[in-house]
């Protein structure tokens, strides 16, 4: 029997992408899984293939930006499950753009989607979470921990989800809660997004790229979920892929003209 038979998942972005591919290795693992996501056709697609695998699915339309439906996603994974065990905070945006051109409503906005709406979700779900000790999953970025060029907003917002993400280790650990901080550079989309009508007179061609046009090898998506599914299993507080960028946050701590440099020739 596996660590994750009949635990009770909840991801949201969970009808594409990484968030998906963290639905399939849930399920494969004998968890019931609940994806959330705004788009109704992408869920039902999403939920028959998870079914497909012999899992318990439950598919939420909801738009995590919004409290209600937030409070209504919730209540539904407990109505369903009677639990929830995991929360994978997944659904966000990459943006592109120089940074001084990017103006405070632009913040304001991926702010919104990427650091305030996993608040929302993780305080509405809490209560389950300290209720079965359970694990609070975060998808950062490397750009947030190391800030990138020509990412507009981006950056900031992933660093606000490592610097929560770490509070709620160090205030709720003793409570029995599990936080994962996964901090992942580039994912290889079925669709890549080059970007090529976002600002496209005030960044560089290669910043249009997936990760910004860092050097690094795209990740491959259920490569990484099987990661992620893994260290929540064995209840670590981070995750860095690739490995070797924690070195660049080492050296960037030390260095602050060191740490420029090498993301500048990165990418």
């Amino acid at each position: 029997m596996s660590h994750w038979t009949n635990k009770a998942v909840l991801i949201t972005g969970g009808s594409s992408g990484l968030g998906l591919a963290l639905a399939r290795a849930f399920c494969r693992s004998g968890a019931r899984v609940a994806i959330a996501a705004r788009s109704a056709d992408k869920l039902e697609a999403a939920a028959t293939e998870l079914r497909s695998l012999g899992a318990e699915v439950l598919a939420i339309q909801a738009d995590i930006q919004k409290q209600a439906d937030v409070e209504q996603m919730v209540a539904r994974t407990v109505e369903a499950f009677g639990a929830i065990d995991v929360l994978v905070n997944n659904a966000g945006s990459s943006a592109r753009g120089a940074v001084i051109d990017t103006t405070a409503e632009e913040f304001a906005s991926l702010m919104d989607l990427n650091f305030t709406a996993l608040v929302r979700c993780t305080r509405a779900a809490m209560p389950y979470l300290l209720k079965s000790h359970g694990s609070l999953v975060n998808i950062g970025s490397l750009a947030g921990k190391t800030a990138a060029r020509y990412m507009g907003a981006y950056s900031a917002t992933k660093f606000a989800v490592s610097a929560y993400s770490a509070q709620l280790r160090l205030e709720l650990a003793p409570e029995g809660l599990h936080v994962l901080l996964v901090s992942p550079g580039p994912i290889a989309r079925d669709e890549p997004r080059t970007y090529s009508n976002d600002k496209p007179a005030n960044i560089p061609e290669s910043a249009r790229k997936p990760g910004g046009g860092a050097k690094v090898k795209l990740i491959q998506p259920d490569w990484l979920a099987e990661r992620i599914v893994k260290a929540c299993g064995r209840r670590e507080a981070e995750l860095v892929v690739p490995g070797k960028a924690r070195l660049v946050f080492a050296i960037s701590q030390l260095s602050a003209e060191w740490g420029d440099w090498i993301v500048r020739k990165m990418s």
